[in-house]
């Protein structure tokens, strides 16, 4: 019975210290209730929406940063349409996307790159990069594994590739007129344009390394004698071939014709191996060159 009466003893008191601790921390949890705990809502306020901002404070806030408005140009945003560009920038752009062939369908220069255009065909620019396209041509020339069976072609545009008409383009806008044929074709019969001397290297060099070469001009069969007599003036001698337009080509697109024309070849047993021409119409459609190397020219565009 004594055994039985202490372990009472023992259980009351275990009991009595849990209690006392439990008046000495009730004050300090009410009071950390009270700062952590949303102030009441007034009354008649809706407790829902003071609920939630309680709720969102348990969460993270997101970081927002307002840029200044003048952000947007700096960066090339605006509405799109350029006008946040200088003229000089937006010209060199189109003349880009000229040559990159991104541009829908273009009749003239736009007015005001007139005098950009003007620049970089008068200027040096425009010969580095017709010089650069020679030496690759040049150089892929010099690597190119030949058939040894003299069917090996390369395919030359003429104008704006082998000759030049800036002299004509000079009295026309360098491209801000509306091509006109007929001024065109009384240029063409004084037969004065000249040489483009990268491409006059590369003519003679492609020759020397036993290409046959063929010249695809868009110029009219009426028009051949007084271009054979212009290229030869100007150092271009003893190509294979020189195909005009005839009649039955002249509503042709010009990458109409000349694919059709580069089929001609290939039916009679050549390899298109290289391409130069001032146009994509030199290049693109059937029958394409297996390297294909595009001149600069801002001036005119031809389908």
């Amino acid at each position: 019975m004594a055994r039985h009466r202490g372990g009472g003893d023992l259980v009351h008191l275990l009991l009595m210290l849990l209690l006392a601790a439990a008046l000495l921390l009730a004050p300090a949890a009410a009071e950390t209730e009270a700062e952590v705990a949303p102030t009441a809502p007034a009354q008649g306020a809706s407790e829902e929406p003071e609920a939630a901002a309680a709720q969102q404070q348990l969460l993270p806030r997101p970081l927002v940063i307002d840029l200044p408005s003048a952000a947007a140009s700096e960066l090339g945003g605006g509405d799109g349409s350029g006008d946040e560009f200088p003229p000089e920038v937006r010209c060199a752009s189109w003349r880009l996307a000229a040559e990159a062939n991104n541009l829908e369908p273009w009749g003239a220069v736009p007015a005001e790159c007139a005098a950009h255009v003007r620049d970089y065909v008068t200027g040096t620019a425009y010969r580095s990069d017709l010089e650069l396209v020679a030496r690759e041509s040049a150089a892929y020339a010099r690597a190119a594994p030949l058939g040894g069976d003299g069917r090996d072609a390369w395919v030359f545009d003429v104008d704006e590739t082998l000759l030049s008409n800036l002299p004509y383009y000079a009295d026309h806008g360098y491209g801000l007129e509306l091509f006109d044929h007929h001024k065109f074709d009384e240029w063409v019969e004084r037969g004065e344009a000249p040489a483009i001397p990268s491409s006059l290297k590369l003519y003679k060099e492609v020759r020397e390394l036993g290409f046959k070469i063929f010249l695809l001009t868009g110029r009219s069969e009426g028009h051949q004698a007084v271009t054979v007599d212009n290229l030869k003036k100007q150092g271009f001698h003893d190509w294979d071939k020189l195909i005009l337009r005839a009649a039955a080509d002249r509503k042709k697109t010009a990458t109409t014709y000349k694919s059709e024309k580069r089929k001609e070849m290939e039916a009679e047993g050549y390899r298109i191996l290289g391409n130069s021409g001032d146009q994509w119409s030199d290049l693109l459609g059937s029958s394409m060159s297996a390297r294909s190397f595009k001149l600069p020219n801002p001036m005119y565009y031809i389908p």
